[in-house]
């Protein structure tokens, strides 16, 4: 049966917390929450501070999954406007739209699956966020939606990573008209993994970070690097490229102890390394 287990990250918090840590089975998995106390906009603060947190956890080799929710009833609105204005000066809004980026690049490139767990509106930068993460799990009532249009500000950076993860004519029709979709229409064009009853969402999430848990980390990091690289190449190149990842997986030890444990008909004991086996040709 599954058990939610956790603690919080003891660590100094400001006044004002952006993030709320926690931890949950054995340690293993992070869930980050956004916690600005209203829309949980992606300021430059928020940013700032999730980016930091990503790039400290990537490098622990005890997590197996991070998982981003948020309270209340915004996953996120997007980029803080009051930073957007012509005040701020095109630096700022350089150092804003720039580092977000990055932050969504280094999640695809992260090492550990990265769930969001929606229970509420994601708009504009906010859906970018959602699009940018590997499985995404929603309640039934939350909403998607990018409504730069309505501001005068069209929604360029956030459609990057909804083009990349909807059909293309969905992603224009939600540019364009700057209308929300629902959860069940989400999970249609693909922008959502799976969609439970708002109540259901958490325990969904952490039950997904579970199962991924149960596997070897780096067979987990080698297929995830694979997935993004080989969905840029031709079909030709992707299965060029997958037949000499697919001989190089075969040589982690991990890989064969799975191997051996299917034969034998028993449980794996992974190591979660990237050690490799001898090559029995080769003797």
């Amino acid at each position: 049966m599954f058990k939610i287990m956790y603690r919080t990250f003891s660590t100094t918090r400001s006044a004002k917390t952006l993030l709320e840590r926690e931890l949950y089975q054995g340690n293993s998995v992070v869930r980050f929450v956004l916690n600005d106390k209203k829309v949980n906009t992606l300021s430059l603060a928020m940013i700032n501070e999730l980016f930091a947190e990503l790039k400290a956890i990537d490098k622990i080799e005890k997590v197996r999954s991070v998982v981003i929710a948020h309270n209340g009833k915004s996953f996120s609105a997007g980029h803080e406007l009051k930073e957007l204005t012509t005040e701020s000066g095109s630096e700022k809004h350089n150092e804003i739209f720039n580092t977000c980026g990055d932050m969504m690049n280094f999640i695809r490139n992260m090492k550990v699956p990265v769930i969001a767990e929606v229970n509420g509106t994601a708009a504009a930068a906010g859906l970018q966020l959602v699009a940018s993460c590997d499985i995404v799990v929603a309640g039934k009532s939350s909403k998607f939606l990018v409504p730069g249009q309505k501001l005068g500000l069209f929604c360029s950076t956030p459609g990057i990573a909804l083009v990349r993860a909807v059909p293309r004519k969905v992603a224009m029709d939600m540019l364009l008209t700057a209308q929300p979709i629902d959860s069940e229409a989400a999970l249609r064009a693909g922008l959502v993994s799976r969609v439970v009853e708002d109540s259901e969402v958490k325990f969904e999430a952490l039950k997904v970070a579970e199962q991924i848990g149960h596997f070897s980390r780096s067979v987990t990091a080698l297929g995830k690097a694979f997935f993004y690289t080989q969905a840029e190449l031709s079909t030709v190149d992707a299965y060029r490229y997958g037949s000499r990842v697919m001989v190089g997986n075969l040589k982690l030890k991990d890989c064969q102890e799975g191997i051996s444990a299917f034969i034998g008909k028993r449980e794996p004991e992974f190591e979660h390394s990237n050690d490799l086996v001898e090559d029995a040709k080769k003797n």
